[in-house]
Protein backbone atom coordinates (compact mmCIF):
# COMPACT_ATOMS: atom_id res chain seq x y z
CA UNK A 1 0.00 0.00 0.00
CA UNK A 2 2.87 2.38 0.87
CA UNK A 3 4.51 1.86 -2.54
CA UNK A 4 1.27 2.79 -4.22
CA UNK A 5 1.33 6.31 -2.82
CA UNK A 6 5.00 6.93 -2.08
CA UNK A 7 8.33 6.22 -3.71
CA UNK A 8 10.38 3.88 -1.51
CA UNK A 9 13.64 5.29 -2.84
CA UNK A 10 12.36 8.82 -2.25
CA UNK A 11 11.43 8.01 1.34
CA UNK A 12 14.83 6.41 1.98
CA UNK A 13 16.81 9.41 0.74
CA UNK A 14 14.32 11.73 2.43
CA UNK A 15 14.94 9.93 5.72
CA UNK A 16 18.68 10.45 5.28
CA UNK A 17 18.13 14.17 4.62
CA UNK A 18 15.85 14.34 7.67
CA UNK A 19 18.61 12.86 9.83
CA UNK A 20 21.22 15.29 8.49
CA UNK A 21 18.90 18.25 9.16
CA UNK A 22 19.16 17.60 12.91
CA UNK A 23 22.82 18.64 12.90
CA UNK A 24 23.71 22.16 14.16
CA UNK A 25 24.43 25.15 11.99
CA UNK A 26 24.97 28.76 13.13
CA UNK A 27 22.00 29.51 15.38
CA UNK A 28 20.30 27.42 18.13
CA UNK A 29 16.91 26.28 16.86
CA UNK A 30 13.61 25.82 18.74
CA UNK A 31 11.63 22.65 18.02
CA UNK A 32 9.13 24.37 15.73
CA UNK A 33 11.82 25.72 13.41
CA UNK A 34 13.66 22.39 13.56
CA UNK A 35 10.48 20.62 12.53
CA UNK A 36 9.99 22.93 9.54
CA UNK A 37 13.61 22.49 8.42
CA UNK A 38 13.42 18.71 8.84
CA UNK A 39 10.15 18.58 6.89
CA UNK A 40 11.67 20.56 4.03
CA UNK A 41 14.76 18.36 4.13
CA UNK A 42 12.58 15.23 4.03
CA UNK A 43 10.71 16.65 1.04
CA UNK A 44 13.95 17.64 -0.71
CA UNK A 45 15.42 14.16 -0.20
CA UNK A 46 12.21 12.59 -1.43
CA UNK A 47 12.34 14.76 -4.54
CA UNK A 48 15.98 13.79 -5.18
CA UNK A 49 15.06 10.11 -4.91
CA UNK A 50 12.06 10.38 -7.22
CA UNK A 51 14.00 12.42 -9.76
CA UNK A 52 16.89 9.94 -9.64
CA UNK A 53 14.56 7.01 -10.40
CA UNK A 54 12.91 8.97 -13.22
CA UNK A 55 16.29 9.85 -14.69
CA UNK A 56 17.43 6.22 -14.48
CA UNK A 57 14.33 5.06 -16.37
CA UNK A 58 14.51 7.95 -18.86
CA UNK A 59 17.97 6.86 -20.00
CA UNK A 60 16.71 3.24 -20.06
CA UNK A 61 19.51 1.99 -17.83
CA UNK A 62 19.51 -1.61 -16.65
CA UNK A 63 17.45 -2.06 -13.48
CA UNK A 64 18.30 -4.60 -10.79
CA UNK A 65 15.95 -7.48 -10.24
CA UNK A 66 12.94 -7.07 -7.98
CA UNK A 67 14.55 -9.36 -5.40
CA UNK A 68 17.80 -7.37 -5.37
CA UNK A 69 15.85 -4.10 -5.18
CA UNK A 70 13.99 -5.33 -2.10
CA UNK A 71 17.23 -6.40 -0.39
CA UNK A 72 18.92 -3.09 -1.17
CA UNK A 73 15.90 -1.19 0.14
CA UNK A 74 15.89 -3.20 3.38
CA UNK A 75 19.61 -2.62 3.91
CA UNK A 76 19.37 1.07 3.07
CA UNK A 77 16.23 1.49 5.17
CA UNK A 78 17.85 -0.12 8.21
CA UNK A 79 20.98 2.01 7.82
CA UNK A 80 19.06 5.26 7.37
CA UNK A 81 16.74 4.43 10.27
CA UNK A 82 19.78 3.90 12.49
CA UNK A 83 21.21 7.26 11.38
CA UNK A 84 17.87 8.95 12.14
CA UNK A 85 17.71 7.47 15.66
CA UNK A 86 21.29 8.56 16.34
CA UNK A 87 20.58 12.06 14.97
CA UNK A 88 17.48 12.49 17.14
CA UNK A 89 19.45 11.32 20.16
CA UNK A 90 22.37 13.64 19.35
CA UNK A 91 20.16 16.64 18.46
CA UNK A 92 19.90 17.89 22.04
CA UNK A 93 23.66 17.49 22.53
CA UNK A 94 24.36 19.43 19.33
CA UNK A 95 21.96 22.23 20.21
CA UNK A 96 23.25 22.51 23.77
CA UNK A 97 26.87 22.62 22.55
CA UNK A 98 25.92 25.60 20.40
CA UNK A 99 24.08 27.25 23.27
CA UNK A 100 27.07 26.71 25.56
CA UNK A 101 29.33 28.29 22.92
CA UNK A 102 27.12 31.39 23.09
CA UNK A 103 26.86 31.50 26.87
CA UNK A 104 23.21 30.43 26.95
CA UNK A 105 21.51 27.96 29.29
CA UNK A 106 22.24 24.42 28.17
CA UNK A 107 19.05 22.68 29.29
CA UNK A 108 17.43 22.59 25.86
CA UNK A 109 15.93 19.22 24.92
CA UNK A 110 14.80 18.49 21.40
CA UNK A 111 11.32 16.93 21.45
CA UNK A 112 11.54 14.22 18.76
CA UNK A 113 7.77 13.63 18.64
CA UNK A 114 7.00 17.33 18.07
CA UNK A 115 9.79 17.69 15.53
CA UNK A 116 8.60 14.56 13.74
CA UNK A 117 4.95 15.61 13.58
CA UNK A 118 5.80 19.08 12.27
CA UNK A 119 8.22 17.56 9.75
CA UNK A 120 5.61 15.10 8.45
CA UNK A 121 3.02 17.89 8.12
CA UNK A 122 5.45 20.08 6.18
CA UNK A 123 6.46 17.12 4.02
CA UNK A 124 2.85 16.29 3.13
CA UNK A 125 2.11 19.91 2.21
CA UNK A 126 5.18 20.09 -0.05
CA UNK A 127 4.31 16.69 -1.54
CA UNK A 128 0.78 17.87 -2.29
CA UNK A 129 2.07 20.98 -4.07
CA UNK A 130 4.58 18.84 -5.97
CA UNK A 131 1.94 16.39 -7.14
CA UNK A 132 -0.36 19.24 -8.11
CA UNK A 133 2.52 20.60 -10.19
CA UNK A 134 2.96 17.23 -11.93
CA UNK A 135 -0.77 16.87 -12.61
CA UNK A 136 -0.82 20.36 -14.16
CA UNK A 137 2.26 19.55 -16.24
CA UNK A 138 0.66 16.34 -17.54
CA UNK A 139 -2.50 18.25 -18.45
CA UNK A 140 -0.59 20.83 -20.50
CA UNK A 141 1.58 18.15 -22.10
CA UNK A 142 -1.44 16.11 -23.22
CA UNK A 143 -3.03 19.19 -24.77
CA UNK A 144 0.16 20.01 -26.67
CA UNK A 145 0.73 16.46 -27.93
CA UNK A 146 -1.93 17.16 -30.56
CA UNK A 147 0.41 19.70 -32.18
CA UNK A 148 4.00 18.70 -31.34
CA UNK A 149 6.01 15.51 -30.69
CA UNK A 150 5.74 13.95 -27.16
CA UNK A 151 9.18 15.05 -25.94
CA UNK A 152 8.56 18.60 -27.12
CA UNK A 153 5.14 18.63 -25.45
CA UNK A 154 6.81 17.44 -22.23
CA UNK A 155 9.20 20.41 -22.26
CA UNK A 156 6.48 22.89 -23.19
CA UNK A 157 4.13 21.49 -20.53
CA UNK A 158 6.87 21.81 -17.92
CA UNK A 159 7.61 25.39 -18.95
CA UNK A 160 3.94 26.36 -18.96
CA UNK A 161 3.45 24.87 -15.49
CA UNK A 162 6.47 26.75 -14.13
CA UNK A 163 5.07 30.01 -15.49
CA UNK A 164 1.59 29.33 -14.11
CA UNK A 165 2.82 28.42 -10.63
CA UNK A 166 5.19 31.41 -10.57
CA UNK A 167 2.39 33.78 -11.55
CA UNK A 168 0.13 32.35 -8.86
CA UNK A 169 2.79 32.46 -6.18
CA UNK A 170 4.49 35.75 -7.01
CA UNK A 171 1.65 37.63 -8.64
CA UNK A 172 -1.19 36.60 -6.34
CA UNK A 173 -0.15 34.99 -3.06
CA UNK A 174 3.14 36.76 -2.38
CA UNK A 175 1.97 40.15 -3.64
CA UNK A 176 -1.16 39.93 -1.50
CA UNK A 177 0.87 38.95 1.56
CA UNK A 178 3.19 41.90 0.94
CA UNK A 179 0.25 44.29 0.69
CA UNK A 180 -1.18 42.96 3.95
CA UNK A 181 2.20 43.14 5.67
CA UNK A 182 2.87 46.65 4.39
CA UNK A 183 -0.53 47.88 5.57
CA UNK A 184 -0.09 46.23 8.98
CA UNK A 185 3.41 47.57 9.58
CA UNK A 186 2.37 51.01 8.36
CA UNK A 187 -0.37 51.12 11.00
CA UNK A 188 2.09 49.94 13.66
CA UNK A 189 4.57 52.61 12.59
CA UNK A 190 1.91 55.32 12.96
CA UNK A 191 1.10 54.38 16.57
CA UNK A 192 2.19 56.95 19.14
CA UNK A 193 3.25 55.12 22.29
CA UNK A 194 2.07 56.55 25.58
CA UNK A 195 5.50 56.36 27.25
CA UNK A 196 7.15 58.56 24.60
CA UNK A 197 6.68 62.32 24.99
CA UNK A 198 7.09 64.94 22.32
CA UNK A 199 10.20 67.08 23.00
CA UNK A 200 9.53 70.57 24.31
CA UNK A 201 12.98 71.94 23.44
CA UNK A 202 12.55 73.93 20.18
CA UNK A 203 16.07 72.92 19.09
CA UNK A 204 15.05 69.26 18.91
CA UNK A 205 13.60 67.39 15.97
CA UNK A 206 9.94 66.62 16.52
CA UNK A 207 9.21 69.69 18.63
CA UNK A 208 6.52 72.16 17.60
CA UNK A 209 9.28 74.33 16.07
CA UNK A 210 10.77 71.48 14.05
CA UNK A 211 10.39 71.11 10.29
CA UNK A 212 9.39 67.51 10.99
CA UNK A 213 6.14 66.98 12.87
CA UNK A 214 5.98 64.56 15.78
CA UNK A 215 3.20 62.52 14.18
CA UNK A 216 5.03 62.10 10.87
CA UNK A 217 8.23 60.77 12.41
CA UNK A 218 6.82 57.27 12.79
CA UNK A 219 7.20 54.87 15.69
CA UNK A 220 10.86 54.07 14.99
CA UNK A 221 11.76 57.73 14.49
CA UNK A 222 10.10 58.84 17.74
CA UNK A 223 11.87 56.07 19.63
CA UNK A 224 15.23 56.98 18.10
CA UNK A 225 14.89 60.67 18.99
CA UNK A 226 13.68 60.20 22.56
CA UNK A 227 16.52 57.76 23.34
CA UNK A 228 19.10 60.53 22.88
CA UNK A 229 21.53 60.53 25.85
CA UNK A 230 21.29 63.52 28.17
CA UNK A 231 24.25 65.68 29.17
CA UNK A 232 24.09 64.26 32.69
CA UNK A 233 24.43 60.71 31.35
CA UNK A 234 27.67 61.48 29.52
CA UNK A 235 29.09 63.60 32.37
CA UNK A 236 29.30 60.49 34.56
CA UNK A 237 32.34 59.33 32.57
CA UNK A 238 34.35 62.50 31.99
CA UNK A 239 35.28 65.80 33.59
CA UNK A 240 35.40 67.50 30.20
CA UNK A 241 32.70 69.76 28.81
CA UNK A 242 29.95 67.68 27.19
CA UNK A 243 26.99 68.43 24.92
CA UNK A 244 23.71 66.74 24.20
CA UNK A 245 23.98 64.81 20.90
CA UNK A 246 21.84 65.92 17.97
CA UNK A 247 19.59 63.37 16.30
CA UNK A 248 17.48 63.94 13.18
CA UNK A 249 15.06 61.41 11.69
CA UNK A 250 12.70 61.68 8.72
CA UNK A 251 9.83 59.18 8.62
CA UNK A 252 8.00 57.97 5.54
CA UNK A 253 4.86 59.83 6.65
CA UNK A 254 6.69 63.13 6.01
CA UNK A 255 6.62 62.69 2.25
CA UNK A 256 6.08 59.97 -0.35
CA UNK A 257 9.10 61.17 -2.32
CA UNK A 258 12.56 60.31 -0.98
CA UNK A 259 14.14 63.40 -2.55
CA UNK A 260 11.73 65.52 -0.54
CA UNK A 261 12.53 63.51 2.61
CA UNK A 262 16.24 64.02 1.98
CA UNK A 263 15.70 67.77 1.55
CA UNK A 264 13.72 67.89 4.81
CA UNK A 265 16.54 66.06 6.56
CA UNK A 266 19.15 68.55 5.31
CA UNK A 267 17.08 71.58 6.25
CA UNK A 268 16.46 70.16 9.73
CA UNK A 269 20.17 69.42 10.17
CA UNK A 270 20.95 73.03 9.34
CA UNK A 271 18.20 74.31 11.65
CA UNK A 272 19.46 72.38 14.69
CA UNK A 273 23.13 73.22 14.08
CA UNK A 274 24.32 69.72 13.15
CA UNK A 275 27.06 71.01 10.85
CA UNK A 276 28.55 72.93 13.77
CA UNK A 277 29.36 69.68 15.59
CA UNK A 278 32.68 67.85 15.27
CA UNK A 279 31.21 64.62 13.88
CA UNK A 280 28.22 63.92 11.62
CA UNK A 281 26.95 60.39 10.94
CA UNK A 282 24.58 59.40 8.14
CA UNK A 283 22.69 56.33 9.34
CA UNK A 284 20.81 54.03 6.98
CA UNK A 285 18.24 52.16 9.11
CA UNK A 286 16.99 48.59 8.71
CA UNK A 287 13.83 47.75 6.77
CA UNK A 288 11.31 48.95 9.35
CA UNK A 289 13.26 52.14 9.95
CA UNK A 290 14.75 50.76 13.17
CA UNK A 291 18.14 51.96 14.37
CA UNK A 292 19.92 49.80 16.92
CA UNK A 293 20.31 52.06 19.98
CA UNK A 294 23.43 50.12 20.94
CA UNK A 295 25.03 51.14 17.65
CA UNK A 296 24.82 54.92 18.01
CA UNK A 297 25.04 55.60 21.76
CA UNK A 298 28.67 54.44 22.12
CA UNK A 299 29.95 56.90 19.52
CA UNK A 300 27.88 59.71 21.06
CA UNK A 301 29.50 59.06 24.42
CA UNK A 302 32.96 58.72 22.87
CA UNK A 303 32.67 62.18 21.33
CA UNK A 304 31.14 63.63 24.49
CA UNK A 305 27.97 64.63 22.72
CA UNK A 306 29.75 66.81 20.16
CA UNK A 307 28.11 64.82 17.40
CA UNK A 308 25.03 64.74 15.17
CA UNK A 309 23.35 61.88 13.36
CA UNK A 310 20.63 61.70 10.73
CA UNK A 311 18.50 58.89 9.26
CA UNK A 312 15.66 58.62 6.77
CA UNK A 313 13.13 55.80 6.69
CA UNK A 314 12.51 53.94 3.41
CA UNK A 315 10.16 51.09 4.38
CA UNK A 316 7.69 49.82 6.98
CA UNK A 317 8.55 46.17 6.31
CA UNK A 318 11.09 44.00 8.16
CA UNK A 319 14.45 43.73 6.39
CA UNK A 320 13.92 40.31 4.69
CA UNK A 321 10.63 41.46 3.12
CA UNK A 322 12.02 44.90 2.32
CA UNK A 323 15.07 43.31 0.67
CA UNK A 324 12.82 41.24 -1.60
CA UNK A 325 10.25 43.88 -2.47
CA UNK A 326 11.90 47.29 -2.03
CA UNK A 327 15.67 46.91 -2.44
CA UNK A 328 15.97 49.64 -5.07
CA UNK A 329 13.75 51.93 -3.00
CA UNK A 330 16.01 51.56 0.04
CA UNK A 331 19.08 52.29 -2.06
CA UNK A 332 17.35 55.28 -3.61
CA UNK A 333 16.52 56.78 -0.21
CA UNK A 334 20.07 56.27 1.05
CA UNK A 335 21.50 57.78 -2.14
CA UNK A 336 19.20 60.83 -2.00
CA UNK A 337 20.11 61.54 1.63
CA UNK A 338 23.82 61.14 0.98
CA UNK A 339 23.78 63.42 -2.05
CA UNK A 340 21.93 66.17 -0.17
CA UNK A 341 24.09 66.04 2.94
CA UNK A 342 27.40 65.39 1.20
CA UNK A 343 26.71 68.12 -1.36
CA UNK A 344 26.11 70.66 1.40
CA UNK A 345 29.07 69.37 3.44
CA UNK A 346 31.53 69.79 0.54
CA UNK A 347 30.63 73.47 0.28
CA UNK A 348 31.63 74.15 3.89
CA UNK A 349 35.15 75.30 4.86
CA UNK A 350 37.42 72.29 5.36
CA UNK A 351 38.75 73.47 8.69
CA UNK A 352 35.33 74.00 10.30
CA UNK A 353 33.07 71.28 8.91
CA UNK A 354 32.38 68.08 10.89
CA UNK A 355 34.00 64.75 10.14
CA UNK A 356 31.51 62.79 8.06
CA UNK A 357 30.85 59.05 8.51
CA UNK A 358 28.31 56.58 7.15
CA UNK A 359 26.79 53.75 9.15
CA UNK A 360 24.37 50.91 8.52
CA UNK A 361 23.37 47.62 10.11
CA UNK A 362 22.19 44.62 8.08
CA UNK A 363 20.00 45.86 5.21
CA UNK A 364 21.07 49.36 6.24
CA UNK A 365 24.68 48.39 5.45
CA UNK A 366 23.66 47.16 2.01
CA UNK A 367 21.74 50.33 1.16
CA UNK A 368 24.41 52.56 2.67
CA UNK A 369 26.95 50.91 0.37
CA UNK A 370 24.74 51.83 -2.60
CA UNK A 371 24.43 55.46 -1.51
CA UNK A 372 27.66 56.72 -3.06
CA UNK A 373 30.17 56.03 -5.80
CA UNK A 374 33.89 56.31 -5.11
CA UNK A 375 34.36 58.30 -8.32
CA UNK A 376 31.90 60.92 -7.02
CA UNK A 377 33.80 61.50 -3.78
CA UNK A 378 37.41 60.96 -4.81
CA UNK A 379 38.18 64.68 -5.02
CA UNK A 380 36.75 65.40 -1.57
CA UNK A 381 36.25 62.12 0.32
CA UNK A 382 34.33 61.90 3.56
CA UNK A 383 36.04 60.20 6.50
CA UNK A 384 34.74 56.66 6.63
CA UNK A 385 32.04 54.05 7.11
CA UNK A 386 31.08 51.45 9.69
CA UNK A 387 29.03 48.67 8.11
CA UNK A 388 27.76 46.03 10.52
CA UNK A 389 26.40 42.56 9.74
CA UNK A 390 26.55 43.19 5.97
CA UNK A 391 24.11 40.98 4.03
CA UNK A 392 25.61 38.35 1.73
CA UNK A 393 24.36 40.34 -1.29
CA UNK A 394 26.51 43.37 -0.48
CA UNK A 395 28.67 43.88 -3.58
CA UNK A 396 31.59 45.74 -1.98
CA UNK A 397 31.81 43.18 0.84
CA UNK A 398 31.81 40.29 -1.65
CA UNK A 399 34.60 41.72 -3.80
CA UNK A 400 36.79 42.64 -0.80
CA UNK A 401 36.28 39.24 0.85
CA UNK A 402 37.10 37.38 -2.37
CA UNK A 403 40.27 39.47 -2.85
CA UNK A 404 41.42 39.10 0.76
CA UNK A 405 45.07 38.45 1.55
CA UNK A 406 46.13 34.79 1.28
CA UNK A 407 45.99 33.05 4.64
CA UNK A 408 43.38 35.35 6.17
CA UNK A 409 40.06 33.59 6.92
CA UNK A 410 36.85 34.23 5.02
CA UNK A 411 35.09 35.25 8.25
CA UNK A 412 37.75 37.87 9.22
CA UNK A 413 39.60 38.96 6.07
CA UNK A 414 42.69 41.08 5.86
CA UNK A 415 42.64 43.31 2.79
CA UNK A 416 45.92 44.52 1.33
CA UNK A 417 47.86 46.63 3.85
CA UNK A 418 44.85 47.65 5.96
CA UNK A 419 45.25 51.34 5.12
CA UNK A 420 41.68 51.60 3.76
CA UNK A 421 39.64 48.48 4.67
CA UNK A 422 39.63 46.59 7.98
CA UNK A 423 37.40 43.92 9.51
CA UNK A 424 36.47 43.27 13.13
CA UNK A 425 34.52 40.73 15.17
CA UNK A 426 33.94 40.15 18.89
CA UNK A 427 37.69 40.33 19.50
CA UNK A 428 38.35 43.55 17.59
CA UNK A 429 40.43 43.86 14.46
CA UNK A 430 40.24 47.56 13.55
CA UNK A 431 43.00 48.65 15.90
CA UNK A 432 45.97 47.86 13.69
CA UNK A 433 47.00 46.94 10.17
CA UNK A 434 50.19 46.38 8.20
CA UNK A 435 50.14 50.09 7.39
CA UNK A 436 48.73 53.13 9.14
CA UNK A 437 45.01 53.65 8.62
CA UNK A 438 44.42 56.39 6.05
CA UNK A 439 42.10 59.39 6.11
CA UNK A 440 39.32 57.47 4.28
CA UNK A 441 38.35 54.31 6.17
CA UNK A 442 36.02 51.39 5.51
CA UNK A 443 35.29 49.30 8.59
CA UNK A 444 33.26 46.08 8.82
CA UNK A 445 31.99 44.54 12.04
CA UNK A 446 30.75 40.99 11.54
CA UNK A 447 30.35 37.80 13.57
CA UNK A 448 31.34 34.41 12.20
CA UNK A 449 27.97 33.05 13.37
CA UNK A 450 25.90 35.67 11.49
CA UNK A 451 23.80 33.86 8.85
CA UNK A 452 22.70 37.13 7.23
CA UNK A 453 26.33 37.78 6.34
CA UNK A 454 27.47 34.26 5.54
CA UNK A 455 24.49 32.70 3.82
CA UNK A 456 25.01 32.21 0.11
CA UNK A 457 22.77 30.41 -2.41
CA UNK A 458 25.83 28.37 -3.40
CA UNK A 459 25.77 26.64 0.00
CA UNK A 460 23.12 24.27 -1.40
CA UNK A 461 25.70 22.68 -3.71
CA UNK A 462 29.17 23.68 -2.44
CA UNK A 463 30.80 23.85 0.98
CA UNK A 464 31.41 27.55 1.81
CA UNK A 465 34.86 28.84 2.70
CA UNK A 466 33.82 29.93 6.19
CA UNK A 467 33.18 26.30 7.17
CA UNK A 468 36.77 25.36 6.47
CA UNK A 469 39.46 25.40 9.15
CA UNK A 470 40.28 27.55 10.96
CA UNK A 471 36.71 28.43 11.87
CA UNK A 472 35.43 31.44 13.75
CA UNK A 473 35.33 30.86 17.51
CA UNK A 474 31.53 31.23 17.57
CA UNK A 475 30.87 28.53 14.94
CA UNK A 476 30.09 25.02 16.22
CA UNK A 477 32.82 22.38 15.72
CA UNK A 478 29.98 19.90 15.07
CA UNK A 479 28.79 21.79 11.99
CA UNK A 480 29.13 19.73 8.82
CA UNK A 481 28.22 20.51 5.24
CA UNK A 482 25.61 18.39 3.48
CA UNK A 483 24.32 19.10 -0.05
CA UNK A 484 20.90 20.81 -0.09
CA UNK A 485 20.32 20.19 3.63
CA UNK A 486 22.89 22.72 4.88
CA UNK A 487 21.45 25.27 2.48
CA UNK A 488 17.99 24.78 4.02
CA UNK A 489 19.45 25.05 7.53
CA UNK A 490 21.40 28.26 6.90
CA UNK A 491 18.42 29.79 5.06
CA UNK A 492 16.28 29.07 8.14
CA UNK A 493 18.98 30.63 10.35
CA UNK A 494 18.79 33.72 8.15
CA UNK A 495 14.98 33.98 8.28
CA UNK A 496 14.30 32.92 11.87
CA UNK A 497 17.60 33.39 13.70
CA UNK A 498 17.17 37.03 14.78
CA UNK A 499 16.39 37.11 18.49
CA UNK A 500 17.49 33.52 19.13
CA UNK A 501 21.01 34.39 20.30
CA UNK A 502 22.40 36.65 23.03
CA UNK A 503 24.12 39.90 22.12
CA UNK A 504 27.52 39.20 20.64
CA UNK A 505 26.49 36.26 18.46
CA UNK A 506 24.55 35.64 15.27
CA UNK A 507 22.95 38.86 14.06
CA UNK A 508 22.64 40.38 17.54
CA UNK A 509 25.46 42.93 17.66
CA UNK A 510 26.62 43.98 21.12
CA UNK A 511 27.09 47.61 22.16
CA UNK A 512 30.58 46.88 23.50
CA UNK A 513 31.69 45.76 20.02
CA UNK A 514 30.16 48.87 18.46
CA UNK A 515 32.13 50.79 21.08
CA UNK A 516 35.43 49.16 20.07
CA UNK A 517 34.71 49.75 16.38
CA UNK A 518 33.76 53.42 16.72
CA UNK A 519 36.76 54.00 18.98
CA UNK A 520 39.19 52.63 16.39
CA UNK A 521 37.41 54.22 13.41
CA UNK A 522 36.84 57.78 14.69
CA UNK A 523 39.71 58.06 17.23
CA UNK A 524 38.03 60.42 19.74
CA UNK A 525 40.37 62.56 21.81
CA UNK A 526 40.52 63.52 25.49
CA UNK A 527 39.99 60.12 27.12
CA UNK A 528 42.31 58.40 29.56
CA UNK A 529 42.77 54.64 29.40
CA UNK A 530 40.92 54.19 32.69
CA UNK A 531 37.98 56.27 31.46
CA UNK A 532 37.71 54.22 28.28
CA UNK A 533 37.74 50.97 30.26
CA UNK A 534 34.99 52.30 32.51
CA UNK A 535 32.94 53.44 29.52
CA UNK A 536 33.34 50.12 27.72
CA UNK A 537 32.27 48.24 30.86
CA UNK A 538 29.18 50.45 30.98
CA UNK A 539 28.15 49.41 27.47
CA UNK A 540 28.94 45.77 28.21
CA UNK A 541 26.46 45.85 31.08
CA UNK A 542 23.80 48.12 29.60
CA UNK A 543 20.65 46.54 28.17
CA UNK A 544 18.84 48.49 25.48
CA UNK A 545 15.11 48.46 24.86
Amino acid sequence: MLKRYFSTTGLLIGTLFFAMSMSPTLIPRPDTIQGIISGLALAAGYGVGVFGIWLWKYFELTQPSQKLQSRLQIIAGSFFLLITVISLWRASIWQNSLRELMGMETDAFVQPVMVGLIAIAVFLVVLFVGRLFLITKEYFARKMEKFVPPKVSFILGLLATFILFWLIFNGVLFSQLLRIADSTYQQVDALIEADIEQPSNPAKTGSVHSLLSWEELGRQGRRFLTDTPAVADIEQFTDSTVMEPIRVYVGMHASEDFDERADLALRELIRVGAFERSVLILITPTGTGWIDPGSIEPVEYLHKGDIASVAAQYSYLPSPLSLISEEDYGSGMARALFQKVYGYWTRLPHDSRPKLYLHGLSLGALNSDHSFDLYDIIEDPFHGVLWVGPPFRKSTWISITQDRNPGSPHWLPEFRDGSVVRFANQHGGLESGASEWGSFRIAYLQYGSDPITFFNPGVFTLEPNWMQEPRAHDVSPYLRWYPIVTGLQIAADLLFGIGNTPAGFGHEYAAEHYFDSWLALTEPQGWSEDELIKLRDYFREKRFR
